[in-house]
This record gives C-alpha cells, sequence and structure tokens, in this order.
C-alpha cells in the first residue's frame, strides 16, 4: 500500500498514462462470496480471495500504467436490496454474468476488437448489493484512461447489453476518480447521497475543510446523472464535519456517482482550498413524505368512524354467510349424528338389548296426552294456518307445556328451532349474554370478548376526539345481529323448499311463505318471562325478533310461560294482534291417578318374562295400599312434577299416604326456607317481608283461596301491597288468577301441595306464635307511628291563639282516630302476652 502523500500527488498530476487512483478498496469475488464455481468470465482474472481487501484492510493496490472502472447493471440491484442478503445460490446462477451476458471482462474484449483499445482487466471485483462491479484493467500507457472511458462508453452506446431482468436499461461505465472504500458492512443504496467535506491535510481540523457550492457540487456530480435536488447544510448548523445532500433520479445513478467520486480531492484550482478538501460520500436513506399517513393520524374524528365502518363491511361480508351457515345447521341439525336414522335405530336397538324398558320420564305420559288431545290438535291446527300472530302455552311450572308442544305437537316437525330463555337470562354480564343467546341458535363465530375490548378502544378514541367512533357494540346491537342473522337462516330454510315446478312458481317469496304456511318453521321460545323483574332488554328484544317472523310470514312463534301477565310484554311487540292462547292447569284428579298408576305398572309390564313362569302381576293389581290415592292426590292436586314424584316414592315401597305426607313436609321445609326465614337473606333484594309473606299462608291455610282486593286492604299490605304480590308470585308462593276483564281478581297457593303444606306450618304453635308476634309487632308500630302524627298536628293546633270554631271537626277527627289506634295497640299488647307465653313454655 502507497502512503497517502504518494497518492495524493498523484492524483494532483494530469491523467497521463496512469490512473489518478494508486489502490482500492476490495471485495471478495462472486466465487468467494457464494461458493459458485468460477464463470468463464472469472477464470483468467485475478480475484480477490479477501472480502475486506488484500490483508483485509479495506484497499487495493493500482500502479502504474493501471486504471479503474465501475460497470452497472451487472447484478439486479432490486432483488439484491430486498434481500438483504447475498441470494441462495439458484437465483445467483440465473443472474450470473456469464448467464446474462454483462460480465466486464467480455464486454472489454469485445471493444478491444471492434475499438482497437488495448487494455487487459486483470481483476474484477463484483459489488452485488451495489449491481455493479470495479474493474481494474492495464495499459501500455500510450491512452490516458479518460480517452479509454470515452472510447468503452461509446461502444457500450453503440452495441447496448441489456440483461434479462432489466431490458430497459444497458450497461454503463465510468472511471473511478476517487479512492472508494469498497467495504462489505450491510449497508444498502439509496438515491440520495451524503457529501462530507474533509481537509485535503491529514489529520486536519475538520472545521477547516472548505465546503463547496451548489454550482461546484452540480459541476462535479452532473456527470453520472441527472439531479434532482441539491440540499446544504443549514448556516447555523454545528455538525462537523460539513456536509451537503445530494439527490439523483435513479438509483443507479446515486451508486455509479458513489463508487467513482468517492475519496475524490478536490484541488485550489476546483474550489478546495489551499490544502484540498476529500470528498466523502454515503448513502443516505431519504426521508420520504408521508402525507397519507400523517392526514390519517391528523384527522381522528374521520378516519376512525371510517375505519369502523370498513371494519364492519368486512366482518358483515366474512362472517355473515359463515354464521348463517351454522345456524342453518343448527335448526336442520344437518351436523348432528343423534339425528341420523341409522343412528337412532342402532341407538334404539341397542337401549332395548341392554335396558329391556322405557324411559321412567315417558311413563304413565299417555294418560296426559288422552287428556290433553284437544290441546295438541289445536296447536298442530294453528300451525296450518296463515295469521300471523303469536301462540302461546301459558301454564305453571311443572305442568307439562314444553312435553306437549315440543314432544307432542310438533313431534313431526322436522325444521323447529328451541330457544330456552332461562341460561340466556341468568348470565352474568354482557358477554355471558351474548354467548348464551349465541348459543341457542347455533350463532359461530361469536368474538363475545371482543366487545370489552372494543369498549375501551371506543372509550379512549372518544376522550381523545370528542366523538363516539362507533367500534363499541352495546348488548342490544349484539343481540340484534344475532336474531337478524337466525332471521335470514329461517327464512333460506323456508324457500328451500320452492321448486320451480310448483304451481305457484312464479310467486314472489313474501307471497309464496304467504300461501304455505304448512312449509314455514317453528320456533318456541320456552321459559319466556323467567325472572321477568330483571333484564328487560332480552325479553323486549326476543318479542321484537318474534313479531318480525310472524309478521313476515317466515315462521310460526310460539311462547311457553309460566307468567300470567305475559300480554303486558308480549303487546309491545304485536299492539294489533289477538293472541292464539292455551292454557294448560293441574290434572284432573282422575288423570292424575291413572298417570300414577300407569308409571308404576310401567316397570313390571316392560320386564322380560322368565322362561316357564307366568308374567309378574303390575302394582295395580297386586298392591292394597293404592286405595289411598284418592286422598292423596286431593291433598297433592294434578301437578305433573309433584305426581312424578310421587310415583317414584311409591316405586321405592312407601304407602302412598305417607309418600304425600313426606312431600307435604318437604315443601313446607322449603317455603319456610325461601320466604320466610330468607326473606332478608339476600340484602334486602326481595321486595316482601316475611311478616307479609306469613299473613298470606295463614290466611290461605284457612281457605282454597282470597280475594285480591281484599288481600290489599290489609294494614301489613297498605304500603306496596300489589308489589308484594307480584314479586310472591314470581316467587310461586302463592298465583293469582284474572278475572273476566283481565283485572287480578283471585290468589291461590302457588302449587297445590302448598295448600296442606300452609296447613302443617299453621299448626306449629311455637313457629305460628313467633311469626304472629312478629306481626303483631309490625302493626304495633304501624298504629304507633299513626298516634305520633295525630299527637303532633294537635299539638300545632293548640299553638294557636285563636281557636276558631272551624277546628272543632279536625280536632275530633284526630282525637278519634287516637282512640281507634289506641285501642289497637292494646289489643295487639294483649294477644303478645298470649303468644310471648306459648314461646316460653313449648320448644
Amino acid at each position: 500500500m502507497l502512503p497517502r502523500s504518494t497518492w495524493q500527488r498523484a492524483v494532483r498530476r494530469p491523467l497521463q498514462g496512469q490512473t489518478r487512483l494508486p489502490c482500492l478498496t476490495s471485495l471478495c469475488s462472486a466465487s468467494a462470496l457464494h461458493g459458485l464455481k468460477q464463470t468463464p468470465w472469472q477464470t483468467s482474472t485475478r480475484q480477490v480471495s479477501m472480502q475486506a481487501g488484500e490483508g483485509k484492510t479495506g484497499h487495493i493496490s493500482a500502479g502504474v500504467n493501471e486504471g479503474i472502472l465501475f460497470f452497472n447493471n451487472v447484478y439486479p440491484i432490486s432483488i439484491r436490496r430486498v434481500l438483504g442478503l447475498p441470494a441462495p445460490r439458484l437465483l445467483d446462477r440465473f443472474v450470473a454474468p456469464f448467464i446474462t451476458g454483462t460480465g466486464p471482462k467480455e464486454v472489454i474484449n469485445k471493444a478491444n476488437a471492434k475499438k482497437g483499445l488495448q487494455i487487459t482487466a486483470t481483476e474484477i471485483l463484483p459489488r452485488i448489493r451495489e449491481g455493479g462491479a470495479f474493474v481494474k484493467f492495464t495499459h501500455d500507457g500510450t491512452t490516458s484512461t479518460s480517452e479509454i472511458e470515452k472510447t468503452l462508453r461509446q461502444y457500450l452506446k453503440d452495441e447496448p447489453v441489456k440483461p434479462w431482468w432489466a431490458p430497459f436499461r444497458r450497461m454503463r461505465t465510468k472511471a473511478v476518480k476517487g479512492r472508494p472504500w469498497v467495504e462489505d458492512l450491510m449497508r444498502m443504496p439509496a438515491p440520495r447521497l451524503r457529501v462530507e467535506f474533509i481537509s485535503g491535510e491529514p489529520g486536519g481540523n475538520p472545521a477547516d475543510a472548505v465546503e463547496l457550492s451548489q454550482e461546484e457540487l452540480f459541476q462535479f456530480f452532473r456527470p453520472y446523472g441527472k439531479l434532482s435536488d441539491i440540499v446544504m447544510q443549514p448556516p447555523d448548523s454545528k455538525v462537523l464535519p460539513k456536509f451537503a445532500h445530494i439527490d439523483f433520479t435513479t438509483m443507479g445513478k446515486a451508486i455509479m456517482a458513489k463508487n467513482c467520486m468517492h475519496g475524490y480531492l478536490v484541488s485550489q484550482a476546483e474550489g478546495g482550498g489551499a490544502k484540498g478538501t476529500i470528498l466523502r460520500l454515503k448513502y443516505e436513506q431519504k426521508i420520504k413524505p408521508r402525507w397519507i399517513r400523517d392526514w390519517l393520524f391528523s384527522h381522528p374524528r374521520v378516519v376512525i368512524p371510517i375505519l369502523a365502518a370498513i371494519i364492519a363491511g368486512i366482518t358483515v361480508a366474512v362472517f355473515d354467510p359463515i354464521r348463517t351457515f351454522f345456524v342453518k345447521a343448527h335448526i336442520t341439525r344437518v351436523l348432528h349424528l343423534e339425528d341420523n336414522k341409522f343412528y337412532k335405530w342402532l341407538k334404539g336397538y341397542a337401549e332395548d338389548l341392554i335396558h329391556g324398558q322405557k324411559d321412567d320420564d315417558e311413563a304413565g305420559m299417555d294418560a296426559i296426552w288422552d287428556d290433553r288431545k284437544s290441546n295438541i290438535d289445536q296447536v298442530r291446527t294453528w300451525l296450518m294456518e296463515t295469521a300471523d300472530t303469536f301462540i302461546i302455552v301459558q301454564g305453571p311450572r311443572g305442568s307439562g307445556k314444553e312435553e306437549l308442544v315440543i314432544e307432542q305437537a310438533l313431534a313431526d316437525k322436522q325444521v323447529k328451532l328451541v330457544i330456552d330463555c332461562k341460561p340466556i337470562q341468568e348470565a352474568r354480564g354482557d358477554s355471558a349474554t351474548i354467548t348464551a343467546a349465541a348459543k341457542s341458535v347455533g350463532y359461530e363465530p361469536v368474538f363475545s370478548w371482543m366487545n370489552s375490548i372494543s369498549g375501551m378502544i371506543d372509550m379512549a378514541a372518544q376522550g381523545a376526539t370528542g366523538v363516539k367512533t362507533g367500534f363499541s357494540e352495546t348488548l342490544d346491537s349484539q343481540l340484534s345481529k344475532i336474531w337478524n342473522t337466525t332471521t335470514t337462516a329461517l327464512k333460506q330454510i323456508a324457500l328451500d323448499k320452492r321448486h320451480k315446478t310448483d304451481k305457484d312458481a312464479n310467486l314472489g317469496d313474501d307471497d309464496w311463505l304467504e300461501a304455505h304456511p304448512e312449509h314455514r318453521p317453528v320456533v318456541v321460545i320456552n321459559n319466556f318471562l323467567h325472572k321477568s323483574d330483571e333484564g328487560g332488554i332480552v325479553y323486549d328484544k326476543m318479542a321484537e325478533w318474534a313479531a318480525r317472523l310472524t309478521t313476515a310470514n317466515i315462521a310460526h312463534v310460539i311462547f311457553l310461560t309460566n307468567d300470567v301477565s305475559f300480554s303486558k310484554s308480549l303487546s309491545k311487540a304485536l299492539p294489533d294482534r289477538v293472541f292464539r292462547q292455551i292454557s294448560l292447569s293441574d290434572c284432573s284428579p282422575e288423570v292424575a291417578k291413572r298417570y300414577v298408576i300407569k308409571h308404576l305398572d310401567a316397570d313390571v309390564q316392560d320386564d322380560p318374562v322368565p322362561y316357564g313362569k307366568e308374567p309378574k302381576p303390575v302394582p295395580s293389581q297386586s298392591r292394597t295400599d293404592l286405595d289411598e290415592l284418592d286422598s292423596c292426590i286431593a291433598l297433592l292436586g294434578g301437578r305433573l312434577t309433584d305426581l312424578e314424584f310421587l310415583a317414584r316414592r311409591i316405586k321405592t315401597g312407601e304407602t302412598p299416604q305417607r309418600a304425600v305426607d313426606e312431600m307435604i313436609d318437604q315443601s313446607a321445609s322449603e317455603i319456610l326456607k325461601m320466604y320466610i326465614f330468607g326473606a332478608e337473606d339476600e340484602g334486602g333484594n326481595r321486595h316482601w317481608s316475611a311478616e307479609q309473606a306469613w299473613m298470606l299462608i295463614k290466611e290461605l291455610a284457612q281457605r282454597d283461596s282470597l280475594r285480591y282486593n281484599e288481600v290489599l286492604l290489609d294494614d301489613i299490605l297498605k304500603a306496596g301491597g300489589e308489589t308484594v304480590l307480584r314479586a310472591l308470585e314470581q316467587a310461586e308462593l302463592i298465583s293469582i288468577q284474572s278475572g273476566p276483564n283481565g283485572r287480578p281478581s283471585v290468589i291461590q297457593p302457588g302449587k297445590p301441595i302448598y295448600h296442606p303444606a300452609f296447613k302443617r306450618l299453621t299448626e306449629d304453635r311455637v313457629l305460628k306464635s313467633r311469626l304472629d308476634l312478629a306481626i303483631l309487632t309490625h302493626l304495633t308500630k304501624i298504629e304507633s307511628a299513626t298516634i305520633d302524627k295525630c299527637e303532633s298536628e294537635l299539638l300545632l293546633l293548640s299553638k294557636l291563639r285563636n281557636q276558631p270554631a272551624q277546628m272543632a271537626g279536625r280536632a275530633n277527627y284526630l282525637l278519634n282516630k287516637m282512640m281507634t289506634s289506641q285501642g289497637k295497640v292494646e289489643k295487639y299488647e294483649a294477644e303478645m302476652k298470649g303468644l310471648k307465653k306459648i314461646m316460653g313454655q313449648e320448644y
């Protein structure tokens, strides 16, 4: 390597017969970098074996009668720039110079032959990341480097060399004037160059370097290609060394300028000052103006709602067809293995072989269905008609509503959707409610957890922009989406039965659905108004959705409810329709007895008969205690759940009378736990007190029913009496029957078995004394409060100076009222003494 002073003197001499560069940074050859075999354009050329030059110094020597040329378009720049690393071997073979015809040695040899040049390529240094190559050559000294450059450029212009990967760009070459730094760092080329001005004196102060003007920079760099801009360092900048930015129109031109002009020494004559100025070049990634991004971030009030609309549109376009498919599959049950005919046959055969008997839950139900055959036929008839109204089956809990509709009336209906409101209503939180509603109709996929996240995003965006973005959705909107998707699926299912060969095929979809009510799916909404005092939005949305189904003739809707006040909720959805209603009551004593007996006989009748033996007698013929059933059912009533429980207890060996007694005791304990002692256990969330519940229990124990308005006149129910009665009806302690005009008129026990349970409770002297004492204490407080009010008003009247005669009537009224209340207090206290005596003597 030559010392710095030597090559500085060399570049100051005219270019006559030798290059101005005595040394050059080297890069390893293509074969050394990628392990490729030597190509034809490499075999006779001396290759550098070190990636960082001779001795890893980053330089390469150039002696007398030697020069340096830089060829571009030898390798594809774009591929190398995207990869950032040397490409795989297969890619190298396709872009290798001996295949693309861009080998610099072959170009020089052809130029020698056609232009009469006498130069020889001695070393080729590929610059793969920059898409070019340095070529060191020797000459005889009779031709200057500038003339050699000019001849090669003319040759490449007359006979352009274009690789296959860049058919519109030809190869170009330029003489290297500076002292380039041929590094092997991971740096990508760019169309912008940073030109730093370094003092020509070794170890000189960077501040002493002369800053070239725009005109001088233009003069040096314009020969390498068109410039788009020259940006000088701000005058007040303290950054050293001083610099300027030069922007080329293309990256290839910047690469050519950087490799040819790096390290060039600007002499004093050229404007470099007395000590000269060295140009040090490096690529600089230009910060492109991001107008779109800046505008998006600067206008969140416009962008965020638009983004929300786009996301919603994509969601509708992508997920809605998928969800509709899953809802249809849930309704038609095409994906349910248990509905396959072969599976059903195989399962039934296996059950008969293993168990050999009917399910206990189905035993004896034939007697119930025979009694309710008219109701079953009525539901089936309504499903064949076109009336666009609701079908409502109302009855107390355990009266068999679900079995009557789903298992009997809809037994032959293959397309039916059963929605249970109970899990939807009892779900805690919006996400759980959405998940339960989606599961009931097969709505998938559902991202209920996204509702909370989108709510937080919406809150943050609203705090930043001041407007609602629409990212988050309420429970109302989420339920609307689920029901709307279900509506689409139901309509498609109904229209799937339409054929082009039908006589009314020319009708529109709505007209066809109206003309064929028998093809509409059936939607059964079970447990409607379950816990109706909580979360009315679920029932309101469901009623509105059911109204759309019926009025659009898409499906028949059947409501199963325990609540007698269902019309108040459903009339909001269909205010101009008369509902079709079936009210299920408890079974009659005759039907209840038949049900219990058939339930008992079912097990024995289905048992296999041993060979050679007579069949076992059924319990109705062998048991002598079944005569007690008449009196037991009179106490128990005709509630199906209670009758089934009675039959199960009798199967275990108990007598009917003992079984009923146990059931009455169990019901009495249940009443105490749920309505008396548990009245205040839930933090005051219940709308009745233990005294109010006990007053009704005591009255209903003496009579089968009470007058509704008469009960409201009782002193203990004067404050919020109707609310208390509705709450106890919802809790099933009592049932309220409506009169002819729909007004409540009669109060009865919530279950038939509650009537003997009420009597059993009132027969407990200690319990009765304790609860009666609580009632009397409460009534005493009421009368004492009345006395206090009267005394306060009388005291106010007595303070008046003049006592007008008109005040006498008011004073007498208050005195009489005080006397009446005082009489009640004395009466209550006398009764309380007797009750306390019983409580002190008995356990």
